[in-house]
């Protein structure tokens, strides 16, 4: 499955979801684009998370170039796909390798937001690049992470460093890195126990981690991706600002982004933060992690409505 056709298979729910309120908006042939248009376009943008912001900027741009007109569905829908692509464009690679390896990558993240299976996942995306990894399992407060991140460890032929349960995760990370380092490792990715953003004293306990990385290697953590559940929506955006606050983070994976219709949060999430969304998650498989794209991710959303030329 190519990446157009896994970002389909993610936001199918949005996709869904666009589509029945958008052709609702043109059941009769051609509208004329006043007052009460625009309104009805906004309350549908605004259903799948992109934000007011947003919402009010691709809503402005159709004003802009069709008020007073009667329009069809895709003179509009092009518009807002134009504009979409536009406020998310971003620039770089989803990755800042390290010039000397390992290239060293924190991952944090709320309780259940599917952070474990995304390092996994991108830890089978950098093995079929014939990377080698190795895995912090730093996330010594609870048994069943380590667990399944060892059993992703054996499935992907990565090495794993573990400690004793409730052991000082910082040792664990130290541990990891200097691994990888012996070893000559590409990639050490560094799991981290899932938290609240309210909980001052574990996310002082990520900026710990993230200071003995620094000091076995000056310029590491090279990344700091923070894992966001899509099913939360804009909600994201509250715990983007406190774990960036208290990691620096350098950019999102957006985990289960097939089980929401709230597909736009992506959208939301870039304009709150300016924190590049950099891997979305399509599927349970562990294949199913991809680049973000800007220009799939628009196309996708307009399947079916839209040509993706």
């Amino acid at each position: 499955m190519g990446f157009f056709d896994k970002f389909k298979q993610g936001l199918k729910k949005t996709t869904q979801l666009l589509n029945t309120d958008i052709r609702d908006l043109f059941k009769r042939e051609g509208r004329l684009v006043d007052e009460a248009f625009l309104e009805e376009l906004f309350a549908i943008l605004i259903k799948t998370d992109i934000g007011v912001q947003a919402g009010r900027q691709i809503v402005d741009q159709v004003q802009s170039d069709f008020r007073g007109r009667v329009v069809h569905l895709e003179d509009v829908l092009d518009t807002i796909r134009k504009k979409l692509k536009s406020l998310l464009a971003q620039t770089g690679e989803p990755i800042r390798w390290a010039e000397t390896k390992p290239t060293v990558i924190l991952v944090a993240g709320v309780n259940g937001s599917g952070k474990t299976t995304s390092i996994a996942k991108l830890a089978h995306m950098l093995r079929q690049q014939g990377k080698s990894v190795v895995l912090g399992a730093a996330d010594t407060f609870r048994a069943a992470a380590v667990e399944q991140l060892t059993i992703w460890a054996g499935r992907t032929g990565c090495q794993i460093v573990t400690g004793p349960q409730g052991s000082d995760p910082a040792s664990v990370a130290h541990r990891a890195v200097a691994t990888a380092v012996e070893q000559g490792a590409d990639v050490c990715i560094v799991d981290t126990a899932g938290r609240l953003q309210t909980q001052q004293n574990l996310m002082q306990e990520l900026g710990k981690i993230r200071r003995v990385i620094g000091k076995q290697i000056p310029e590491a953590p090279h990344e700091v991706f923070l894992v966001l559940d899509a099913t939360t929506g804009q909600n994201g955006i509250s715990q983007a600002k406190h774990f960036s606050e208290a990691v620096d983070a350098t950019g999102i994976v957006l985990a289960k982004l097939d089980g929401t219709a709230k597909g736009g949060a992506v959208v939301a999430i870039w304009q709150a933060m300016q924190l590049p969304v950099k891997f979305v998650g399509v599927g349970e498989q562990p294949e199913d992690l991809i680049r973000f794209d800007a220009d799939n991710f628009v196309d996708a959303l307009f399947e079916g409505l839209l040509g993706t030329s």
